[in-house]
């Protein structure tokens, strides 16, 4: 069985099961489409300097710019840490002139304040913080401006890499999984390269600064606080360690309860008609109380982590206040010094969390550009040759020529498959499930290319044309209907680029659709929601055949577009179907034999070979594959009614 029509099959069995659907759901959701995609604090990636290197092939453009913003953030930095000292400065003559008045001998000492000194002392200051600040900002501008052309260049890539990739790979990967990555992962990195990498340069520049500074004031004193390092550093890691493994819990969690509420609420119809209300409440109250213990504790162990620092930084204070107060009293240091020490002591842990957490951060950033670069690594589809034509018109002459294809190497699926169709003519393509009619249509397309062998349009092999090209002389009515957010006008002009709205209203005629459209109170601006609720199934299918019909293929591919309606839309679609095929080549994959009876030929696979060929009635006649096949549904048929 090939991989796309076990893809349908799983899908089609899973929606004849809803509570196995909701389950099944549930995990999946959690897990790749779900939360298992975001990236959660403190994830690593796999390949640490692959994923570095990535990132940095994107930074690389923007060195000059970023080397700017590092010299301004550490000069801002800088600024901002000299400044309790010269602060000091004031602080020792306000205490030098309060200790001198109160001296015996006042009246011999000068007690006269030196306003002068302390008011440029205060400007200094002012000029070191309104410095400071200034700089911060222009950090922040250039930083903002560098970021967001990055991401927008990395979500460009991102978008032209997909744009070239094979349809085996949306076959093989979750969309929640793709859509995670190009919106989540890439907002992560614009987060970190927007705040956590002038911060992290930031802390280390303070750590350094700070200590440097404490140790120009006084040696002793700046052992006293480096003292406490150690349990900074320890209560950091092991809240932080704890934290994480919370997050991950919490962000599962979510995933899971998300999936659910999607699937349910999505399905809540089919929920209600089989009454299992209480078991999906059930359910739920089970995730969320999951999701509740989970979010308390990485929120409870992550909202410590400042307490336990305060507590620490209040022992270091005690530790200097004392420590500084004796040396003044041994005329070893200044009091304006002991106070620029107390600052200094106070700011010095902040930078430690902020650099654990951001460390975390960092982490997590390198992890979601491994997942990028994962993307941008896949295999492209086999480019156009330097020399492919592109058709301006094509009559619709199809032939495959000893056709070989396989999914897996090693284990062929079609294995020297001819055909010759001749232009105008109806092809019906019959079989099991995982017979390879699907197949069949994705090699005309060139979704997958084929590995022997040749398909020609009108005698042209078809890895001669160009891909859009040829694509666009083939028009596709799918069994999945697919409509987007929007109006009914805009879904059906989807099908021709500046599209009349006569055309439109033709179109929609020649489908049988237009009556249903007036009915609407907006007529053809009705918006159609995100997941067509408001219309059904029928009434999509016939919108899809309308874009159809505008397009106005060459070669048509129907692939069983009457599956899921009932009778008396199946026959207004059969209707816009053998409109649509008139005088054009059509290829109909189908399940309901009664539907294709007047092809012109009829292909009958099985396990990727054609076993049969023939009309309906000289297949019947064989009395083989096909009228084993046939005379099955019809006994089905007349079981039902």
């Amino acid at each position: 069985m090939d991989e796309k029509e076990k893809n349908t099959t799983s899908k089609n069995n899973t929606q004849n099961n809803p509570r196995q659907t909701a389950s099944s759901g549930r995990q999946r959701k959690a897990g790749r489409g779900g939360g298992r995609a975001l990236a959660r604090a403190g994830e690593k990636p796999k390949d640490f300097k692959k994923a570095a290197k990535f990132l940095l092939s994107y930074i690389k453009p923007y060195a000059l710019l970023i080397i700017i913003v590092l010299a301004i953030t550490i000069t801002a930095t800088i600024l901002t840490i000299k400044a309790p000292k010269v602060m000091g400065q004031a602080t020792t003559e306000i205490f030098r002139v309060i200790l001198l008045r109160q001296s015996p001998l006042s009246r011999f000492l000068n007690t006269k304040m030196d306003f002068e000194k302390i008011f440029q002392v205060l400007v200094t200051v002012a000029i070191l913080y309104v410095t400071s600040a200034v700089l911060h900002f222009f950090q922040g501008f250039i930083m903002s401006g560098v970021t967001q052309k990055l991401v927008r260049t990395l979500r460009e890539d991102v978008s032209e890499k997909l744009r070239k990739l094979p349809l085996k790979f949306y076959d093989n990967t979750s969309h929640g999984d793709i859509i995670s990555r190009v919106t989540n992962d890439i907002d992560l990195i614009s987060t970190t390269l927007q705040q956590s990498l002038m911060q992290f340069i930031s802390g280390i520049v303070t750590i350094v600064g700070i200590t440097y500074m404490m140790l120009t004031i006084n040696g002793w004193l700046t052992l006293l606080t480096l003292a406490t390092l150690p349990l900074s550093i320890l209560a950091t890691v092991l809240v932080a360690k704890n934290s994480q493994r919370f997050f991950a819990q919490q962000q599962e969690n979510l995933g899971l309860l998300t999936g659910q509420i999607e699937e349910v609420y999505g399905g809540h119809i089919v929920v209600k008609a089989y009454g299992r209300e209480k078991d999906e409440i059930e359910a739920f109250s089970e995730t969320n109380e999951k999701l509740y213990h989970s979010a308390k504790m990485a929120h409870f162990v992550s909202g410590i982590i400042m307490p336990i620092m305060n507590f620490i930084g209040n022992a270091g204070y005690i530790f200097v206040a004392v420590g500084g107060g004796i040396l003044v009293t041994k005329n070893a240091i200044t009091i304006g010094d002991v106070q620029a020490f107390i600052q200094y002591s106070r700011q010095f842990n902040q930078p430690i969390v902020q650099i654990a957490n951001i460390v975390n951060m960092i982490q997590s950033t390198l992890a979601a550009a491994e997942r990028i670069s994962e993307i941008m690594e896949e295999q492209e589809e086999i480019p156009d040759k330097p020399n492919a034509i592109e058709l301006d018109r094509v009559e619709g002459n199809v032939k495959f020529e000893s056709v070989k294809f396989s999914y897996v190497p090693d284990k062929p699926l079609i294995e020297n498959l001819n055909i010759d169709v001749k232009s105008g003519q109806k092809v019906a393509i019959v079989g099991p499930t995982g017979a390879g009619k699907t197949t069949l249509v994705n090699l005309m397309m060139r979704f997958y290319e084929i590995q022997g062998g040749s398909i020609k349009v009108d005698g042209i092999d078809i890895r001669d044309i160009k891909k859009y090209n040829l694509r666009k002389h083939f028009g596709m009515v799918l069994q999945d209907t697919w409509l987007f957010s929007g109006t009914i006008r805009d879904n059906i002009a989807y099908g021709r680029e500046n599209a009349t709205e006569e055309d439109i209203i033709n179109a929609a005629k020649a489908a049988h659709v237009h009556h249903f459209i007036t009915t609407l109170p907006d007529g053809y601006n009705t918006v159609i929601g995100e997941d067509s609720s408001n219309i059904s199934q029928g009434q999509k299918q016939l919108l899809t055949i309308a874009r159809a019909f505008l397009a106005d293929p060459d070669i048509l591919i129907l692939d069983e577009a009457t599956s899921n309606v009932d009778t008396l839309t199946e026959i207004y679609i059969q209707r816009a179907m053998e409109d649509l095929m008139k005088d054009r080549t059509s290829f109909v994959v189908a399940h309901r034999l009664s539907t294709i009876r007047e092809a012109d030929m009829i292909l009958v696979m099985n396990e990727g070979k054609i076993i049969e060929i023939g009309t309906h009635k000289e297949l019947l006649e064989k009395n083989g594959f096909y009228a084993d096949m046939y005379k099955s549904q019809f006994m089905g048929a007349l079981v039902e009614s």
